[in-house]
């Protein structure tokens, strides 16, 4: 089998990658608008003018990248002391909010990442996911019905460093990605899609030669598996089902890629943008390049959807079949690698930048 080490560092550098992709044309009302800015095709290049906060000549990434590094510093924080995952990542969570309106706790500062510039900067961070850890914050419980995909597009580290070396099974692995999730995001749909990611990742990782239609069958054997973890929300689960199942049904119609997301959605919601994913990386399963330029150039939340898109791909390529240019001009790339790598060790080595 290909390193495994190689498809952890691929699933987050990939997120990586399509989050930085999308961020720049997140907010653009039309597909005809991002031609207007970035040609015939849209935006297929990193875009590195956008580094107003970061180094030069490097492409920025989003509250996206900065969250899902936070669950992996948060995850390894509660294996280090022993706590349950969970409050782990919560805590963590609640480090990053710190982070975003420049506050410094002597209760929350467990988190290495947190002393990194990239890591303090405000990068359009989701208003439910400020609400709710301000709310854990001042100690209260937070309470909402937002399925938002500000959920989904966090949990990679999860099913990454469950599958090394049989850490936890698949269905903890699901669980806890869906807790962490629900942390902020309470509609069923909101973690119910996290749970989902979770499997596919979990299981792509450990395919020594992953295809799309092993793929397939692992979207549908994750089905079934949210069928019997979530019970208590037959609908929701069902409304996920057949938004995953529709995304699989649209791949040989003969219909352009952003005909088909505009059926799936935009993905300003945990489903919709899952949904997206699954199409982008099926459709393009052996190419990542085209796969990334779909899931990012519609009008819908491009950066999450194309983080959600290479969370998924990178982990069924890793990180050496990943094009080189992309990650070339990718911010805090060397970060993100030791950040995989510390998921695969599964232990923190906060020693970066490197001596």
């Amino acid at each position: 089998m290909q390193n495994f080490q190689d498809r952890i560092r691929g699933s987050l550098i990939g997120g990586a990658i399509g989050d930085a992709l999308g961020y720049p044309v997140e907010f653009m009302y039309s597909f005809e608008e991002i031609q207007g800015r970035y040609g015939e095709r849209g935006i297929t290049r990193l875009d590195t003018r956008q580094s107003l906060w970061s180094e030069a000549s490097k492409a920025v990434v989003s509250d996206d990248t900065q969250m899902t590094l936070y669950t992996a510093n948060g995850l390894l924080n509660a294996i280090e002391k022993g706590v349950s995952p969970k409050f782990g990542i919560c805590e963590a969570y609640v480090e990053w909010y710190l982070t975003q309106i420049g506050k410094k706790s002597r209760k929350h500062k467990e988190c290495w990442i947190s002393s990194v510039p990239e890591l303090n900067a405000r990068r359009a961070p989701g208003i439910t996911c400020m609400s709710s850890l301000d709310d854990i914050y001042r100690g209260k419980e937070p309470i909402n019905n937002s399925k938002g995909c500000g959920g989904v597009m966090r949990i990679a580290p999860i099913p990454l460093y469950a599958a090394v070396d049989g850490r936890m099974s698949v269905e903890d692995a699901d669980l806890l990605a869906g807790e962490a999730a629900e942390i902020t995001h309470q509609h069923p749909l909101g973690f119910i899609s996290a749970a989902l990611m979770s499997h596919i990742i979990f299981r792509l990782a450990l395919d020594p030669e992953p295809t799309q239609e092993g793929m397939k069958g692992y979207i549908r054997e994750g089905i079934a598996r949210i069928r019997e973890l979530y019970k208590a929300y037959p609908s929701s689960v069902e409304e996920m089902a057949e938004l995953a199942e529709r995304a699989i049904s649209l791949l040989d119609n003969g219909k352009t890629d952003l005909e088909n997301i505009g059926c799936l959605g935009e993905g300003w919601t945990g489903d919709e943008a899952l949904a997206i994913a699954l199409y982008c990386a099926l459709k393009h399963f052996d190419s990542f390049e085209d796969a990334l330029i779909a899931a990012v150039n519609h009008r819908g939340d491009s950066d999450s959807t194309g983080a959600v898109t290479g969370n998924i791909l990178g982990a069924a390529i890793g990180y050496d079949n990943i094009p080189q240019f992309f990650k070339d001009d990718l911010e805090l790339h060397d970060l993100i690698l030791h950040m995989a790598d510390d998921l695969y060790r599964g232990k923190k080595t906060p020693s970066y930048p490197p001596a």
